[in-house]
């Protein structure tokens, strides 16, 4: 079984061309079979290599792996439209002198002419075929006198042409209502519907799932393949990914493209595992898949003919879960870029082995607050700035609150400076004086962090008070430092 996905460079890649491009993947290698890309760059005004090396990179940053490829060749290459260009001329100069095709010599104006008079008559608009019995020899004489012309095929007319499609079984049309279409454009380079069906049966391509648009291009292609002798694949349309809407989703919705979903701090993992279920369903109700789960669980014959709607929250609660799948270690790493543009880490590779497992010790602390990596600056600035809830400071003017704020105050004053230890040794002495409870600890969780919640108490006071010795390109505020900037809020209030 091959597969393959085959975008144009003209664009970031969107997500629903990767949902695509993944449900070619999932059923290629459920089978044991291969993965090809292609590049279709015949759009010579659009295309760039630019939006090629990005379409690359981002499909590398999923996790998707191709068997063949423009990048690493293959046997049936090259994988580039425009380097095809021979193939496809000398194919439909086969059909040509097959009576199959025909040189079409119509201006844009006499066609536009056509559209005008069918849509007056409320018909749907196909091509007369005006063209279709000039000679051979004398469109041929035309052509090489420079004449500008298209080549059309000639379509068959069936009135009941069926075929069936892998996801929404059989789809008829009548082929009546098809005009002979264009081919090879008056510039030399093939059309849509013609390029696909030569890469696809040189690339040896047995199944093809693609967006529910291409629905009505399938009997064009399909004639196609039947006029050369050859056989046809396999079809599967998938249904168009909607925003909340209901309408198909853009831009006005928030992100769509990949390279806007790395930005924002999304893992590729869990991105694949939400796409995947846009119009699937894995069995037994599981949601939170890793790829070779998803290949392993993947089935085409339950793919929903229905739009499957991006919900954006229920993306955000997979990446949730994704990243607590990850080790500390994992989500520093990953997360560098950001960290690094919030000062707090240029790299986790360049720090020594104490000053890893600090920061591993604040990531666990902090980890069930990740909904993404653009999370993790946010999240572990508590253990470098101070900063204060005004409702939770309301408990330090209390009686109790104003009892421990002192107490701390008058203990550490003279020390100016606070350990783990330090901090053990004044529960002890707070208890004896008959603070306890939640008359101790809600106001030192306050005059520590700031917070009336959030990190556990006793792991945060471990947190800084390890981190006082060690080496960081911003030091994390020490205990003592939090103590004076709580007693400076009061003071002033």
């Amino acid at each position: 079984m091959r597969l393959r996905f085959a975008p144009s460079p003209t664009g970031y890649i969107h997500v629903g061309n990767v949902r695509t491009a993944l449900f070619n993947f999932l059923h290629a290698k459920k089978h044991n079979g291969e993965f090809i890309l292609r590049i279709e760059d015949t759009d010579i005004e659009r295309s760039t290599k630019e939006y090629e090396e990005s379409l690359l990179n981002s499909i590398k940053w999923l996790g998707l792996s191709w068997n063949e490829g423009p990048d690493i060749g293959g046997e049936y290459g090259p994988y580039r439209q425009s380097e095809r260009i021979d193939l496809y001329k000398k194919h439909a100069h086969q059909l040509m002198e097959e009576g199959k095709a025909y040189y079409c010599f119509c201006t844009p104006e006499e066609l536009e002419i056509e559209r005008e008079k069918a849509k007056k008559e409320g018909k749907p608009y196909k091509y007369s075929g005006k063209c279709r019995d000039i000679p051979m020899e004398e469109a041929q004489k035309r052509v090489d006198s420079g004449e500008k012309a298209v080549i059309r095929f000639k379509m068959p007319q069936e009135k009941d042409f069926k075929y069936n499609d892998l996801i929404r079984g059989e789809i008829s049309f009548d082929l009546n209502l098809f005009g002979d279409f264009v081919i090879i454009r008056s510039n030399g380079l093939p059309s849509y519907n013609y390029a696909v069906v030569i890469d696809d049966h040189f690339m040896k391509i047995t199944d093809i799932i693609r967006g529910e648009d291409h629905i009505s291009n399938t009997p064009k292609q399909i004639k196609l393949y039947e006029a050369f002798g050859w056989t046809p694949p396999n079809f599967g349309h998938l249904s168009m990914v909607l925003g909340p809407d209901g309408s198909p989703l853009s831009k006005r919705h928030g992100a769509t493209s990949l390279v806007q979903f790395d930005e924002m701090g999304y893992l590729p993992e869990a991105l694949l595992n939400y796409l995947a279920m846009l119009g699937w369903a894995p069995p037994e109700d599981r949601e939170i898949l890793s790829l070779n789960e998803l290949i392993k669980l993947f089935d085409i014959t339950k793919v929903s003919k229905s739009g499957a709607i991006f919900d954006y929250n229920k993306l955000n609660w997979v990446n949730k879960k994704h990243i607590q799948n990850l080790s500390e270690e994992e989500i520093l790493i990953r997360g560098e870029k950001f960290l690094k543009d919030k000062k707090i880490m240029d790299g986790f590779t360049t720090l020594g082995d104490k000053e890893k497992e600090w920061f591993k010790k604040a990531v666990k602390a902090i980890k069930t607050n990740l909904t993404t990596l653009t999370d993790l600056p946010d999240e572990l600035n508590i253990f470098f700035e101070y900063k204060t809830d005004k409702e939770a400071f309301k408990e330090l003017r209390e009686e109790s609150g104003k009892k421990v704020l002192n107490l701390l105050y008058k203990t550490f004053k003279e020390k100016k400076e606070i350990s783990v230890k330090d901090i053990f040794d004044f529960i002890k002495t707070a208890k004896n004086e008959g603070i306890k409870g939640k008359e101790l600890f809600h106001p030192m969780r306050v005059i520590f962090t700031g917070q009336s919640s959030g990190v556990e108490l006793d792991k945060f006071l471990e947190i800084i008070g390890s981190g006082d010795n060690l080496s960081f390109k911003r030091k994390p505020l020490s205990l003592f430092e939090r103590l004076e900037k709580a007693i400076n809020i009061i003071n002033k209030q």
